[in-house]
């Protein structure tokens, strides 16, 4: 027996059929009332569903990431709290007025590495920066190694940089142009670890900072 293919909707249909079995219509060639198609297909989603829904998962795993920063890490104690208060409290009188709003505000402290910061390790830090977390990690050196609220505050500063998106050359350039404003000058700190050390890498960063006098070696910011 030969199939009997529909004229209305071109279905094969058996030969034994008066009806096509998907749209209905006479396989005799009188017509019959005509069945609606039935629409399968899934609804597709507007672009502005798929917008909204990428942002909000993209907005969860973000959170969810802040929180496992927060939760494996340790908060700051109370000794600790009060000199990083001091420490801002130094940039604000000295006219760091939007950084020290930046480190008082928006800004979370934390005294010990998160799993973030232990996978990717740090290198005789005073501080780190999980950026655009705003969450801070003050390394022992940061109250031990620092001689005062000044040096706090300047290695505050530069951690500021960081916390807006600024990378390391330009964190460094700007504390060491800064620092006579800050009051963190070579007669008082030039032997302190910290001034040695943030010395030796903006002289290896911003090179061109330590060009100046007579020998060609000297700093331009003094």
């Amino acid at each position: 027996m030969n199939p009997n293919k529909c004229p209305h909707c071109g279905l094969i249909n058996a030969a034994t059929d008066t009806t096509c079995r998907r749209c209905g219509a006479s396989l005799s060639g009188q017509e019959v009332a005509e069945v609606p198609l039935v629409d399968e297909t899934t609804p597709r989603r507007g672009i502005g569903r798929r917008l909204i829904w990428i942002a909000g998962t993209t907005a969860l795993l973000l959170f969810v990431f802040y929180m496992s920063l927060l939760l494996t890490s340790e908060d700051l104690d109370y000794e600790q709290n009060q000199s990083v208060n001091r420490a801002i409290a130094l940039l604000e009188e000295k006219g760091f007025g939007s950084r020290a709003f930046v480190l008082r505000r928006l800004v979370r402290y934390r005294s010990s590495d998160s799993w973030w910061n232990q996978s990717v390790g740090h290198h005789d830090a005073y501080a780190a920066t999980n950026f655009p977390f705003e969450v801070l990690t003050l390394y022992p050196e940061f109250f031990l190694v620092a001689v005062d609220d000044e040096e706090r505050a300047a290695i505050l500063l530069h951690e500021s940089y960081h916390l807006l998106g600024s990378g390391e050359e330009t964190a460094l350039e700007q504390v060491w142009r800064d620092k006579q404003r800050l009051g963190w000058t070579a007669d008082k700190y030039g032997r302190t670890k910290v001034w040695i050390n943030t010395r030796e890498l903006t002289m290896a960063q911003v090179p061109n900072l330590f060009i100046c006098g007579t020998d060609g070696k000297s700093d331009c910011t003094q």
